[in-house]
């Protein structure tokens, strides 16, 4: 092709226009594949075309690093044997050595879609003990170049750092010093372009996990440890956030190297970060903690099976020695929900959630009154975002604390948290339901079967039949009650049989219903399926009726399996046969012999499902 059609091409390849794209696209494999070394030394020439529009730069970019690499396999080996035996040196020398010119750009689009293309190469060459010379390159671009080179040779530096390249992973233990050299000195506070020092804390990060070397020196690991905690007070938002993503990841991979760095300075650089008016900030501040904690009980674990001392692991209780200080700012963090949010949104309150319940797994009884004292003041607060923090706080700590100790601190609080369940706002409703489930889950014994199991199942199904939101907390806290309250295998009753009845009638009830929500009816048949499963001998007549509503729904799914139009419908009948069939398999299991009358008619109707 000429340069002027492969400027069209790469252009169409842009396009908005699928059947422009598509037509491109087949353009540029079908030159790949004619004559490999002359499409690559066409897509780097109009890469390095500094009179190109920056557009057509990053195509010619992206189409050369697709020419070296792809998510499939076995494509990709095939691609780095395309580099590796179908291309002459000339071609290849040419291409690494326009590709790296391009670095020079000042065309932003272009210097970043060098960097990919560089780091594909990388890829295939640094395993073999090839293109040696590359890594010094770009440490000379960060330390000699202008501000455009040493980021772009940084953001090279992080795209071939974060590559899941087993091989390559591997290699760049050996170029750990080079890598460190252009990372920390483009990350420290002396480096006045912002976006250079952003490329290089990013870098930095995706660096890490090949530095082991350089951490076990304490020279070198003073000085990186330097450079990122001064990155956390940077100006630029963006940069603290890089530097607390660090700080995390150094955590998670040299916690025996890190208690010289929290006493002296991050413990008090995290609290700080977590109080950040930056929410993405703050968030990695909290996650920060998380770390500490998934740390630590990790190593907890892993000295109890240890069968000598000197196997154990370092273990310093970070989390416990800052527990005062740490909690308490979780817990105002968990009055900032965003009303708005949706259920899997991940925002700085679900982030203090999750470390407060790593918290108190990994310290234990410690965590038990700094929340106690949190949830007695908010659990009546006028605002809701308080009083759905004080129901979240409670239910995150019931997995860490003895079950013992939590006891009579459960047995007091159910039925303040039972009258929650009626609360005015639907979020603290929710974030109650979701408590119960923590509560029947961890700590069901100290549930009184006489005195708080008959209101709680009530509020839980009326919570279930009233809201599609806080349907899947509640039936999960009715699973775990049918679960932990089903007693000795073959007894005549257990604690659930007096609300057995009822429990059925209204999961029959609320799965009938045509406007019911198809997430809330698939929940509702899974807890119908637990309490079949755990019924006590004295059930086994009622789910000997219940057998005959769960075939004759199953009955009436066969003609629409010919009705339903789109794919939506389609899978949601699906998912209403599985649910049916799932209920009525613990129906047969639970009966036994008994359900030999309807078998000819559950075979039939199974068969229709099938056939159909």
């Amino acid at each position: 092709m000429s340069s002027s059609e492969i400027n069209q091409v790469l252009a169409n390849s842009l396009s908005p226009d699928a059947n422009l794209r598509n037509a491109a696209e087949q353009q540029l494999t079908q030159a790949a594949e004619s004559n490999f070394p002359l499409y690559l030394a066409t897509l780097v020439q109009e890469l390095a075309n500094d009179s190109a529009d920056g557009s057509i730069r990053a195509a010619a970019g992206i189409a050369l690093k697709n020419a070296f690499t792809t998510r499939d396999f076995a494509r990709h080996q095939e691609l780095q044997a395309k580099w590796l035996q179908q291309t002459d040196d000339e071609t290849k020398n040419r291409v690494k050595e326009l590709t790296l010119q391009t670095l020079n750009s000042s065309n932003t689009q272009a210097g970043t879609a060098a960097a990919q293309v560089i780091s594909s190469i990388a890829a295939i060459e640094l395993p073999r003990g090839q293109w040696n010379d590359l890594l010094p390159f770009l440490v000379k671009n960060v330390s000699e170049g202008a501000d455009h080179q040493k980021q772009s040779s940084l953001t090279t530096i992080g795209y071939i750092c974060e590559s899941q390249d087993a091989e390559l992973r591997g290699a760049l233990v050996t170029h750990s010093n080079a890598i460190l050299t252009a990372v920390v000195q483009g990350a420290r506070k002396e480096e006045t372009n912002i976006e250079v020092r952003l490329a290089a804390i990013t870098a930095l990060g995706d660096s890490l996990e090949f530095v082991g070397n350089n951490f076990k020196h304490e020279g070198e690991r003073n000085y990186i440890m330097q450079v990122v905690c001064e990155a956390t007070q940077a100006d630029d938002s963006r940069i603290q956030q890089g530097a607390f993503g660090c700080l995390n990841r150094i955590m998670a991979l040299y916690y025996e190297n890190m208690r010289f760095y929290m006493e002296k300075a991050l413990f008090g650089l995290t609290i700080l970060g977590m109080k950040s008016d930056d929410e993405d900030v703050a968030k990695l501040a909290v996650e920060f903690w998380s770390t500490v904690c998934e740390e630590e009980i990790s190593i907890e674990d892993d000295n109890a099976q240890v069968e000598s001392s000197d196997q154990m692991r370092p273990f310093y209780n970070f989390a416990r020695v800052a527990a005062n200080e740490v909690v308490p700012v979780l817990l105002l963090l968990l009055t900032k929900q965003d009303e708005d949010a949706t259920d899997d949104e991940y925002n700085l309150s679900r982030a203090a959630y999750q470390c407060l319940q790593l918290y108190a797994q990994a310290v234990g009884a410690t965590i038990i009154t700094p929340v106690l004292q949190f949830v007695e003041g908010n659990l009546r607060h006028e605002d809701w975002h308080n009083r759905d923090a004080a129901v979240s706080a409670f239910g995150a700590i019931m997995e860490g604390p003895d079950e013992k100790v939590l006891d009579p601190i459960v047995k007091q609080a159910l039925p303040i948290l039972i009258t929650m369940m009626d609360d005015q706002s639907l979020h603290v409703k929710d974030s109650t339901a979701y408590a119960l489930g923590r509560i029947t889950e961890a700590c069901s014994e100290a549930i009184d079967p006489q005195t708080q199991l008959p209101t709680l199942i009530e509020s839980l199904f009326k919570g279930l039949l009233s809201s599609a939101k806080m349907a899947p907390s509640c039936c999960w806290a009715l699973m775990n009650l049918a679960e932990r309250f089903a007693g000795d295998l073959g007894a005549s009753s257990n604690a659930i049989t007096p609300h057995f009845n009822n429990a059925v009638s209204s999961l029959l009830d609320v799965t009938a219903r045509t406007e019911t929500e198809t997430s809330v009816r698939t929940a509702a048949y899974e807890v119908l399926n637990v309490f079949v499963q755990n019924a006590a001998s004295e059930s086994l007549q009622p789910v000997a009726s219940l057998s005959d509503v769960i075939i004759k729904r199953l009955e009436e799914t066969v003609p629409l399996q010919n009705q339903v139009v789109s794919v939506e419908d389609k899978i949601t009948l699906e998912e209403m046969q599985n649910s049916l069939c799932t209920v009525l398999q613990a129906i047969i299991s639970r009966l036994d012999k008994e359900i030999i009358p309807q078998g000819d008619r559950i075979m039939q109707i199974l068969l229709q499902i099938l056939n159909s």
